[in-house]
C-alpha cells in the first residue's frame, strides 16, 4: 500500500512540475491550436507572404518586420497590438494562449 501511495505522489508531483514548466515554456502543440486563427493571414510552411508576413522561421530571424529583434517580448507585444490590417489580441488571447502560441511559432 505504501508503494501505491508513493507511486502516484510522484506521479502527481512529476505532473505539477509538467505544468508549471508549460506555464513558464508555453504548449506548442496547444499554441498550433491558438494559431489556426492566425494561418488566415500568415504562412508557416513557405516564405510566400499572405496578408500578412510568412512566419516560417520567425525565431531563427534576427529582427521582425519592424526592425525589433525576434524576442519573446517583442513578438508578444506585436501579437497584442497588432497593426498593419492585423487586429490587436491583447483582449482576445489569455497570457496562457499567447505563451502556447509562442511555443508554437518557435517550432517553425
Amino acid at each position: 500500500m505504501k508503494k501505491t501511495a508513493s507511486c502516484i505522489a510522484a506521479f502527481l508531483l512529476i505532473a505539477g512540475l509538467a505544468a508549471a514548466a508549460d506555464e513558464k515554456t508555453g504548449n506548442a502543440e496547444k499554441g498550433k491550436e491558438v494559431f489556426e486563427q492566425c494561418g488566415a493571414c500568415h504562412a508557416t510552411d513557405t516564405d510566400e507572404k499572405k496578408m500578412g508576413p510568412s512566419l516560417k522561421g520567425l525565431y531563427k530571424r534576427e529582427k521582425l518586420k519592424n526592425g525589433k529583434p525576434v524576442t519573446d517580448a517583442n513578438v508578444k507585444a506585436l501579437v497584442n497590438a497588432g497593426g498593419n490590417g492585423m487586429p490587436a489580441y491583447e483582449d482576445l488571447l489569455t497570457d496562457e494562449e499567447r505563451t502556447n502560441l509562442l511555443a508554437y511559432l518557435k517550432t517553425l
